[in-house]
């Protein structure tokens, strides 16, 4: 005898049974002895198939952290936007933010599952057996001096107006650079790049199109939004500074020199601005530490209270099963 129904029984409106098979039963899976880790999602290798040697010239360490800064951009600001749930004026507003967030999580989890593949030594050692797969240890197991994004990713969510202003500039500097990214030597960046250039189109305009919304609604609302982008716009100029690692995968035909896109993004935004009737806020650039910022592993305060949150039942439970 087993413990597992091989067959599973409902009954049609006319008390008649109807009888399925196991793979109709969205319950059955939890009665096989089949342990998963606990925080994932999907848990079959997402480049499965996919040719993942490095091109010919190109050092395998930079492509590494060349993926993991740009995984890290969309992790860290997908969970910044998933933190909406819940929380939007209205149900459609509500989606759609958790549609970006999953769309950002899906590129974090395809870039840094490249990460892995190109430079395993970037992975956090775990404990033998740990079935945690790398793209997730590189999320969950590391400490904030080893992220590399972008300080506006990690920006703490103010209201409505700031979610939608902070989406159309990371948007707008994003798509520029998977638009040239598309073209990329390394195979499996630019099917990325192909994927995310459709995602964040549509990311783009929907934050433009509530952009003008709230410039051209009540004084309340327009108010709101130019506060948020004055709030923002310190951080707009690090967007478009060069990394030495971002110059050297440029030049190898792998990445994009984040500088070479800078007029063509401030043109859109420009563009969003003159059809909102608002103007380009004039704030200076938030500095560094000695130089440094988050490419360089130098981070708000922010992001550590919010690692703080994310990372803490997983390491809790680095063997955690289900």
């Amino acid at each position: 005898m087993t413990n597992e129904p091989s067959i599973n029984v409902d009954h049609d409106e006319a008390g008649a049974n109807i009888e399925h098979g196991d793979h109709d039963n969205a319950y059955s899976g939890l009665l096989v002895n089949d342990a998963h880790w606990a925080f994932g999602t999907d848990f079959e290798d997402p480049l499965a198939g996919v040719d993942t040697t490095v091109p010919s010239g190109v050092d395998s360490h930079e492509l590494a952290v060349y993926c993991q800064m740009l995984g890290d951009d969309a992790l860290i600001f997908s969970q910044r936007i998933s933190e909406w749930c819940s929380k939007a004026p209205d149900l459609e507003e509500d989606i759609a933010l958790a549609n970006i967030a999953l769309d950002l999580l899906g590129q974090s989890r395809l870039l840094l599952a490249r990460t892995a593949a190109a430079d395993p030594s970037l992975v956090p050692q775990l404990p033998e057996g740990s079935p945690v797969p790398d793209e997730d240890r590189l999320a969950f197991f590391r400490e904030d001096l080893a992220f590399r994004n972008v300080r506006l990713a990690e920006v703490p969510n103010g209201d409505f107006a700031e979610a939608v202003a902070k989406i159309l500039i990371y948007s707008t500097w994003r798509l520029a650079i998977f638009e040239r990214l598309q073209s990329s030597r390394d195979t499996v960046l630019s099917a990325i790049a192909v994927k995310g250039v459709k995602e964040m189109s549509y990311h783009r305009d929907f934050a433009g199109r509530w952009v003008l919304t709230l410039a051209r609604g009540t004084e309340e609302s327009k108010t709101r939004l130019l506060t948020a982008l004055d709030g923002l716009w310190p951080l707009w100029d690090e967007l478009f500074e060069t990394h030495p690692v971002e110059a050297s995968v440029a030049a190898a035909g792998i990445g994009v020199d984040p500088a070479e896109v800078a007029d063509e993004a401030g043109v859109i935004l420009d563009q969003v601005f003159a059809a909102a009737g608002i103007d380009r806020p004039e704030r200076g650039a938030l500095a560094g530490v000695r130089g440094q910022k988050g490419r360089d592993g130098l981070h708000t305060e922010a992001l550590s209270k919010m690692l703080a949150d994310m990372q803490v039942v997983a390491r809790q439970y680095p063997e955690g099963q289900w």
